[in-house]
């Protein structure tokens, strides 16, 4: 595991105006916390802190940081903030940790080779997961795990259930069947037929003419019979009323 001397000096002034400052002078300012020790806040020298941010294994390096009055600690690097336009380092975030304690970091995986998968049987190699989660002692700690992947076959893949751990040194804390890479199948086109592929022209809309349209019926249409009307009823004769004689 790779180890950085970083020489601290601890910060009196406060404040944004304070940080500032010591960006301009080179310097980034920080934190250093956690164990049985008191929370620092410190300013570090930017071109020390560089190589933590070089490599992706740099991130687990471990920390000999130097303060004046306070002699050396052990630290690992815990956060760190950068300016989202530059890309500068504004700020770093240190965990002191024992070198008998053991503590959880996340490891780089990385691959190498041509899996046979793809060289003979066409098929594709796709990295799933590029990082593990382990629990170890500060010295344990590797810079990565590399796997190689020559004899990886169609349809087969590597897990973290693969990697070479020391089981005295070193227990997997991610998930053991999570995928690291596999080779999968190609995916085929779909084929589009030719009848579906051609553009459909929409027809055009046929316009009725209103007036025209009811004509039409009424020429088409068989004429209706008229109703016949119901006979005519004969009311009876009113008898004639016999005129009294006088």
């Amino acid at each position: 595991m790779q180890q950085i001397v970083l020489q601290g000096k601890i910060r009196e002034d406060r404040g944004k105006n304070a940080m500032r400052r010591l960006r301009r002078a080179g310097t980034v300012p920080g934190v250093l916390y956690g164990g049985k020790g008191e929370v620092v806040p410190l300013s570090l020298d930017a071109h020390e802190l560089a190589p933590l941010f070089r490599t992706e294994s740099g991130h687990n390096a471990l920390l000999n940081v130097k303060l004046e009055g306070q002699g050396e600690q052990l630290a690992v690097l815990k956060d760190w903030l950068t300016d989202p336009v530059m890309g500068n380092l504004l700020h770093v975030d240190l965990l002191r940790v024992a070198k008998d304690v053991r503590m959880r970091v996340r490891v780089p995986v990385r691959t190498f080779g041509e899996a046979m998968g793809v060289k003979q049987q066409g098929g594709v190699f796709e990295v799933v997961s590029r990082e593990v989660e382990i629990e170890c002692l500060p010295g344990d700690i590797p810079d990565d795990f590399r796997m190689d992947v020559t004899e990886l076959a169609l349809g087969k893949s590597l897990r973290f259930s693969d990697l070479p751990l020391d089981p005295e040194k070193m227990k997997l804390v991610s998930e053991a069947r999570t995928v690291i890479a596999h080779v999968v199948a190609p995916k085929k086109e779909e084929e589009v037929a030719p009848e579906a592929a051609a553009a459909v022209t929409p027809a055009e809309p046929e316009v009725i003419k209103k007036g025209k349209k009811e004509e039409e019926g009424e020429e088409g249409a068989a004429p209706a019979e008229k109703a016949e009307k119901p006979e005519k009823v004969e009311k009876p004769e009113k008898p004639e009323k016999k005129k009294k004689e006088k």
